[in-house]
């Protein structure tokens, strides 16, 4: 990992936070950004944690929007522009770029099971037809397909494809990967995967996009902070409370579950209402009940 890179650290993939009428709830997006900047994270909006695949184009837009308003100075700002429809991501895509956003993430779309050749096409393709930097965005838990490390590092060529966001839960991949890219300046590797944030880091990974960054930001702050003083015993250390807050919201659900979960804490912090898109939905008050608690045993 090369530390004079524009695309590094920890990135959080924002939840996105609505009203009980299913809008953007603009003061939670505010409240949320000043908690990711205290502690020096950068913002990821709509993506798989932003439940991206449920929301109307008013409601991206609108959170887009909101999100360039609250942006801070000097900061870097990445939005998702997936779809099932190649001209939507374009179009999202340039809208992106309109409204102070640095970087765009795409993962594949998701219905037709793709090829090895369908897959670089698809995303060299993209990555030309776009005014942004283009993350790609491997996420077999949703897309249903793996993107093979061949096909990235051949993509990792293209002027325009920065870096990858890996998400699949594989330590050999990760190794494999790092192995690949850690030395190189114009192509980045982040972590999608809380559980080997440490891993990855000290293995030569140029940053972490945790969800569970939206409850405990500080963990990832304080984790990059030892990882950059070269501080591994902290490192670790930082590993295992990310380990305890990921097993609060996500242990034993289903992604869809666990994002419902992960606003019901929120809320908790004051940060944004337990408001889910459709066809997500809420759980039952008494398993709400038990999460608050959970959470309070953990702080205390």
């Amino acid at each position: 990992m090369y530390t004079d890179k524009k695309y590094k650290g920890i990135i959080v993939p924002a939840v996105t936070p609505l009203t009980k009428d299913y809008t953007i709830d603009t003061i939670a997006v505010a409240k949320i950004f000043a908690n990711f900047y205290q502690h020096n994270i950068s913002p990821f909006i709509l993506g798989t944690t932003g439940e991206s695949a449920s929301l109307p184009n008013t409601v991206k837009t609108d959170y887009l929007k909101a999100a360039a308003k609250n942006k801070k100075t000097g900061t870097v700002l990445y939005a998702g522009i997936s779809s099932n429809v190649f001209n939507e991501s374009v179009e999202f895509a340039k809208l992106c770029a309109d409204n102070a956003v640095d970087a765009v993430a795409a993962t594949l779309p998701s219905y037709y099971a793709l090829n090895d050749k369908q897959m670089l096409k698809y995303f060299e393709d993209l990555a030309d037809a776009i005014p942004l930097p283009m993350i790609i965005y491997n996420i077999p838990a949703t897309t249903h397909m793996s993107i093979p490390l061949e096909v990235i590092d051949e993509l990792s060529m293209h002027p325009n494809i920065v870096a990858i966001k890996d998400s699949e839960r594989s330590e050999e991949r990760l190794m494999k990967s790092l192995e690949l890219w850690k030395d190189r300046r114009d192509f980045g590797h982040f972590l999608g995967w809380a559980a080997k944030s440490a891993l990855a880091l000290i293995g030569g990974s140029d940053g972490l996009i945790p969800s569970t960054g939206n409850l405990a930001p500080e963990i990832y702050s304080a984790m990059w902070n030892a990882f950059t003083e070269k501080d591994f015993k902290e490192v670790y250390a930082t590993q295992l409370l990310s380990d305890k807050y990921g097993n609060l919201y996500q242990a034993d659900k289903t992604i869809g579950e666990s994002l419902w979960v992960l606003k019901v804490l929120m809320q908790q912090k004051g940060l944004c209402e337990a408001v889910v898109m459709p066809p997500l939905q809420p759980m039952s008050a008494e398993e709400e009940n038990k999460l608050i608690q959970s959470l309070k045993d953990i702080t205390n």
